[in-house]
């Protein structure tokens, strides 16, 4: 009990801290929609004039930085969240299955990169003297 009425008097900066990010980013989030922005509070007796958060606001923080680590926009989040008030489940499907495409293409990139690369270094480490394959191949790019 006393853990849920520490965290509903938490400040932005807690807010911030709570979630892994600076308080500029929660701001950021809050001009973007994704965040509420509290009111102010009348009365000095809360804190004066201070906003502050909950452990809604916490979970929101999290779930955002969550999807954003997946690899979401912000746009894309900001529509997941108006599809949580929903039944829409079909649509936050195809969000999820654009972005496994999307990291499907992302992995095969990153894997040919790196068979590039290694086919480099082994080259620059047996061949004959001259310019290094890594180096002339990044020049000739």
């Amino acid at each position: 009990m006393v853990r849920s009425q520490a965290v509903q008097e938490m400040t932005i900066a807690g807010l911030a801290r709570a979630g892994g990010v600076g308080v500029e980013t929660v701001r950021y989030y809050q001009r973007r929609g994704l965040l509420e922005t509290p009111e102010r509070p009348d009365s000095a007796s809360h804190g004066g004039s201070v906003r502050r958060y909950g452990e809604q606001d916490v979970r929101r923080l999290r779930f955002i930085r969550s999807a954003q680590a997946a690899g979401f926009t912000l746009d894309q989040i900001a529509e997941l969240i108006a599809l949580d008030a929903t039944d829409d489940r079909a649509r936050a499907r195809e969000l999820a299955t654009e972005r496994v495409r999307a990291l499907d293409a992302k992995i095969a990139e990153l894997k040919a990169a790196r068979e590039a690369l290694a086919r480099l270094a082994r080259e620059c480490g047996g061949g004959p003297a001259g310019p290094c394959p890594i180096i002339r191949a990044f020049t000739d790019a």
